[in-house]
């Protein structure tokens, strides 16, 4: 690594959904709020450059990477950290619950949210920009069928006979947060298993908000540990308190 590249300041552009902008339930508040110590703020203070956060809550890949062309002409980032699924395996939980009879479709479909992810990483590759990926944090299926029912038996009712069992909820969210690895394998494109680091806690439902899918404060501890240890391993010049280059 030469000098030059361990002392340059790097241009980081997030984008992504809820979580990385940093959305939880606040229970004081009964609502959701910005946490101030969200992963990406906790990052942002150890990395060597500027972070521009472009993610925004409810973004799906469509959406969300529909306006990355204009995020990069303004920040002209040198890394991009995609973080999407959450949103695009969704569904609609109130129509869901109002016709379980009846057939219902992700935000986005699993093909479309790996076709547009792939698309998205080759256009910044060619841009010469470093993509990376994030998994998924997992969800409490339990507490977000609780949380989407709305405290609603007969909802609650419906969505389970749709479902057929509330695992299916996890393992489909699974789905899309295992399509990020085989697309980042794929690709040769790095990737930062978040969701790993969440399965290897002891309890890592003690790390999710009320709703269960939002990471709790905790939480965003954890993935802001997981991004660091992933950069101090693989890219520790990035880092603000990297050790000083040596003369060439």
């Amino acid at each position: 690594m030469s000098n030059a590249a361990v002392d340059k300041k790097y241009s980081f552009l997030v984008s992504g959904d809820s979580i990385s902008r940093g959305i939880i339930y606040d229970e004081a508040k009964g609502k959701y709020a910005v946490l101030d110590k969200s992963y990406v703020a906790i990052v942002q203070k150890r990395l060597k450059g500027i972070v521009q956060n472009a993610s925004r809550f409810g973004n799906t890949v469509v959406r969300g990477l529909g306006k990355l062309g204009r995020e990069i002409e303004k920040g002209q980032p040198d890394v991009v950290l995609l973080e999407y699924g959450g949103n695009d395996c969704d569904f609609a939980w109130d129509e869901v619950a109002a016709a379980p009879e009846s057939s219902h479709e992700p935000q986005t479909e699993l093909s479309l949210f790996e076709e547009t992810l792939t698309g998205t990483i080759a256009s910044l590759k060619e841009e010469h920009i470093v993509p990376v990926l994030m998994t998924l944090p997992p969800l409490n299926a339990d507490g977000y069928l609780k949380w989407v029912s709305r405290q609603d038996a007969a909802a609650e009712l419906n969505i389970l006979k749709w479902l057929g069992s509330v695992t299916k909820i996890y393992w489909w969210q699974e789905r899309y947060s295992s399509a990020i690895l085989s697309i980042a394998e794929r690709t040769k494109t790095r990737c930062i298993d978040v969701r790993h680091a969440f399965l290897e806690s002891a309890d890592f439902l003690s790390l999710m908000c009320r709703d269960g899918i939002h990471p709790n404060e905790s939480g965003h501890e954890l993935i802001a540990k997981t991004v660091l240890d992933y950069i101090s391993s693989e890219f520790s010049y990035l880092l603000a308190d990297a050790p000083p280059a040596s003369p060439a």
